[in-house]
């Protein structure tokens, strides 16, 4: 709600003109490439520790290369999917890592990271595809506003209302801190990311996420998270595979 509020003040005039077709995958993005993947990393990380979610994450590039060639024809070269392979073994690796130190590691929850993923690769595909013609400040601002209403009603439909929750003395610096991640995290951040997503290639604005892992372990181990070899290792074959996965041929 913060971050639709803060990107009309600044970009309500970005909306005006748009078709019917245009809004409807605004509504579209919004879900698939926020809403959903934003509620699926909230539930899943109650049960898994933060680095093994953003490193997982780091499967996005791939995923993006693989839902590019069922659904969207991109084109592939070979050394693109032995990357692919390579990513994926180190994820697994990484998962079966992290299970043999973090007791509170449920691995069915991994599947929703990966599902957030998922969400995120077909995300791209769907603006290169259908939002080419749109301003990244419609689509920022778009995918917010569809999303309001959905937010709303989560909202209302959480304690945040309830006496012990307004009374609690942490309230107010947290909604300090919340809106903060508002505008840095999440409208500032979308609106750099659907600008990279739109002056470059699907896979190649993918590879944001090839700096989760390292920001993620730096914080994971700063948080007191167990972090081993094992997870380091499989952390760079992950890295070596999207690498891979995104080499073009010599010119």
């Amino acid at each position: 709600m913060v971050t639709s509020i803060a990107l009309l003040i600044v970009g309500y005039r970005s909306l005006r003109g748009l078709s019917k077709y245009h809004l409807k995958w605004l509504a579209i993005t919004g879900y698939v490439g926020t809403f959903f993947p934003a509620f699926l990393f909230a539930f899943a990380q109650q049960y898994i520790d933060s680095a093994i979610a953003a490193i997982l994450n780091a499967l996005t590039p791939l995923l993006t290369i693989i839902f590019g060639l069922l659904f969207f024809r991109i084109d592939i070269l070979k050394k693109q999917y032995f990357g692919v392979g390579i990513g994926l073994l180190g994820s697994i690796g990484l998962v079966w890592g992290g299970l043999q130190t973090a007791s509170n590691i449920n691995p069915i929850y991994t599947l929703l990271i990966l599902a957030a993923s998922c969400c995120y690769a077909i995300n791209i595909h769907f603006i290169k595809i259908h939002l080419a013609q749109v301003g990244v400040m419609a689509i920022t601002l778009g995918n917010f506003v569809f999303m309001a209403p959905a937010a709303l009603v989560v909202l209302i439909c959480s304690d945040f209302f309830t006496p012990q929750t307004l009374s609690h003395p942490e309230i107010y610096p947290a909604i300090g801190y919340i809106t903060i991640l508002a505008l840095a995290g999440s409208a500032f951040a979308k609106y750099l990311f659907n600008k990279f997503v739109k002056i470059t290639s699907a896979v190649f604005a993918s590879s944001v996420t090839y700096t989760l892992p390292i920001v993620a372990l730096f914080w994971g181990v700063y948080d007191g998270e167990v972090i081993t070899q094992f997870q380091l290792l499989s952390t760079a074959v992950i890295l070596v595979g999207v690498y891979l996965s995104h080499t073009k041929k010599a010119a």
